[in-house]
C-alpha cells in the first residue's frame, strides 16, 4: 500500500485571486458572459471547487475577436517602433517573473502538478518571452534582383489576429509559447485555456493590466471547448490558429480551421522512445528514463513512454529503472509536500482513462512490473507503472496514454530499433543512450521526430531550438527562426523608378 504525502487542508496556500467569479478578458475589461453562465474548477487532490470561471458563449468569442481586430488595426499598436515592441516584451516577462510564485500555485492547486515543477514552468514562460524580445528588431525582408528601371523588395508583416488554445498541462507555458512569438511579429491574440486549468492564464491577462501593451493587445476567453473552442477556430475573423493538445482534437482543429484557409500551428502528442544501447551510462539513463515518463505524472506529450533496451543488458537494466522509480512512488502526493515528485493526475475523466489504459495492459498479457501497488485513499493518483511482456504492436505501445506508464521492450541493434522507434503514428522526440558518437548520429539523423535528445531526456527550448512533431505529432514549430513564418506573411512590392 502507497501512502501518499499529505498536507493538512489549512496549510495549503489559497490565493485571493480565487474569490469571486473570473471574469473574461476583452478589450482591456474583465467582463462576465454575456449568458451568465460559469463553470467550477476543480482542485484534482481533494476533488473539490477551487473557483468559479465565466463560460464563453459565442458572442463572446466574437466580441474578443473584434476587440482584437481593432487593437491590431490601432496605430497604438500597429504603428509603434520595433524597438517599442521589445520594450513591452520585457515588461510582460518582468511582471510573470515578479508573480512568479503565486502563478505556479494557481497552477499546481488546478492541475495537481508538484509546486517545484509548476514554479520551473512558469520561469520558463520568463526566458520565453526575453528571448522573443530579440525578434521584433530583427525581422527583415529582402531586395530581389531586378532591372535597373524597378526596386522590388519583400516585406514580412504581422497576419493579424491569432486565437491560441492551449492544453491543461503546463497551461501558461504553452501559452507563452504562442502569445510571446504573436506579439514580437505584431499580430494580436485571443486565448482560450482548456477549462481543467484556466486560471494562470487569467491572472496573467489581469497582470498584463500592470505594462503598457495596449488594450485589446492579448484577450483571454474560457469556458467549454466545444462552445467556444469551436467558435473560435472556425471563426472568419481569426487569421491563424496555434494549437497544443491531442492528436485528434489537433486533426478537428485544422478541419474547423478552413473555413477560411486560416494558418495553422499545431503542437500534438507524442509516444517518445528512450533507446539505451549496452554501452550507455546506464546509471544515468535509468534515472533519466524514470524521470521522463514520472515527471509530471506522465501528462506530457514528450513523456518516455516506450523504453528500448539492448537485449544484452535488459535484465541489468530493468531492474536500475526500477530502483530509478522508488523516489517517485515515495513522493506521490500533494504538490505542496516538500517531498512530493508525483502529484495526481489533472481531473477525474482523466484518471479513469489512464486507469483503463493500465488494466488493458493487464489483459493483454503485460506484467506490471511497478505499479501493481494500490494507494491508500483513492484519489487521482497513479503510481509509476512499468509494463513488460508487450510488443510494440500493442495499444499500450502505439497510443498516447499521457500518465506515468511505460513499457519496456528490448531490441538486437540499430536497425532494428530505429524501425521500432519509428513505428507508430507520432513523431515528437526521442532520446538515445549511448557513448559511440557514430550510432549517436545515426540514430539521431534515422529517428522521425521533431526532437532527438543525446544522453539526456527533454530539454525545452526557450526559444533558440525550434520545437514541433512529425507525422501527427503536428504541423509548424514553436521557437526557432521557423516562428517568423509562423507568425508574418511574405508580401512583394515592385516599384517603377522611371
Amino acid at each position: 500500500m502507497i501512502e501518499p504525502l499529505l498536507v493538512r487542508a489549512d496549510a495549503r496556500p489559497r490565493p485571493d485571486f480565487l474569490i469571486g467569479t473570473k471574469g473574461l478578458h476583452i478589450g482591456g475589461s474583465e467582463v462576465t458572459a454575456r449568458s451568465g453562465d460559469a463553470f467550477v474548477t476543480i482542485d484534482p487532490v481533494t476533488e473539490q471547487a477551487l473557483a468559479t470561471v465565466s463560460s464563453a458563449g459565442p458572442e463572446d468569442v466574437d466580441a474578443a475577436v473584434d476587440a482584437a481586430r481593432r487593437a491590431f488595426e490601432n496605430p497604438a499598436w500597429a504603428a509603434i517602433t520595433p524597438y517599442r515592441r521589445t520594450q513591452l516584451l520585457l515588461q510582460v516577462a518582468d511582471v510573470i517573473e515578479n508573480n512568479a510564485d503565486e502563478l505556479a500555485i494557481l497552477e499546481s492547486l488546478e492541475m495537481g502538478s508538484p509546486h517545484t515543477q509548476t514554479r520551473w514552468m512558469i520561469d520558463h514562460c520568463v526566458e520565453v518571452f526575453r528571448n522573443h524580445a530579440g525578434w521584433p528588431t530583427k525581422i527583415y525582408g529582402q531586395t530581389a534582383p531586378s532591372a535597373s528601371t524597378q526596386l522590388q523588395y519583400t516585406l514580412r508583416q504581422p497576419l493579424g489576429v491569432v486565437a491560441a488554445i492551449a492544453g491543461w498541462n503546463g497551461p501558461l507555458l504553452q501559452m507563452a509559447y504562442k502569445v510571446a512569438p504573436a506579439l514580437a511579429t505584431g499580430n494580436t491574440i485571443v486565448c482560450k485555456p482548456s477549462e481543467h486549468s484556466s486560471l494562470s492564464t487569467l491572472r496573467f491577462a489581469d497582470l498584463l493590466r500592470g505594462t503598457d501593451l495596449p488594450a485589446g493587445v492579448v484577450n483571454v476567453i474560457t469556458g467549454d471547448g466545444k462552445i467556444a473552442g469551436e467558435r473560435l477556430m472556425s471563426h472568419h475573423g481569426v487569421n491563424k490558429v496555434a494549437f497544443t493538445g491531442s492528436t485528434a482534437t489537433g486533426k478537428h482543429v485544422l478541419a474547423r480551421s478552413a473555413s477560411n484557409l486560416k494558418r495553422v500551428t499545431l503542437e500534438l502528442g507524442g509516444k517518445t522512445p528512450y533507446i539505451v544501447f549496452a554501452d550507455a551510462d546506464l546509471e544515468k539513463a535509468a534515472a533519466t528514463c524514470a524521470l521522463a515518463f514520472c515527471a509530471g505524472s506522465g501528462q506530457a506529450c514528450v513523456a518516455g513512454s516506450r523504453i528500448f533496451v539492448h537485449e544484452s543488458i535488459r535484465d541489468q537494466f530493468l531492474e536500475m529503472l526500477i530502483q530509478a522509480t522508488e523516489p517517485f512512488k515515495a513522493g506521490i502526493g500533494d504538490p505542496f509536500h516538500p517531498g512530493t515528485r508525483m502529484g495526481p493526475l489533472a481531473f477525474r475523466a482523466h484518471f479513469e482513462r489512464v486507469s483503463a489504459y493500465i488494466d488493458l495492459a493487464s489483459e493483454a498479457g503485460g506484467k506490471l512490473v511497478t505499479g501493481a501497488e494500490p494507494i491508500d485513499g483513492g484519489g487521482l493518483f497513479v503510481a509509476p507503472t512499468l509494463i513488460e511482456g508487450l510488443d510494440n504492436t500493442s495499444r499500450i505501445a502505439q497510443e498516447e496514454i499521457f500518465g506515468p506508464v511505460s513499457v519496456v521492450m528490448s531490441f538486437r541493434d540499430l536497425d532494428e530499433v530505429v524501425r521500432l522507434g519509428n513505428d507508430t503514428v507520432f513523431g515528437l522526440a526521442a532520446s538515445v543512450w549511448t557513448r559511440d558518437i557514430s550510432t549517436a548520429h545515426r540514430a539521431a539523423a534515422r529517428l522521425d521526430a521533431g526532437s532527438v535528445w543525446i544522453n539526456r531526456g527533454s530539454q525545452m527550448s526557450a526559444g533558440p531550438l525550434p520545437f514541433g512533431g512529425h507525422k501527427q505529432s503536428g504541423i509548424g514549430r514553436e521557437h526557432g527562426t521557423e516562428v517568423l513564418d509562423a507568425y508574418t506573411e511574405s508580401k512583394s512590392v515592385v516599384v517603377e523608378l522611371s
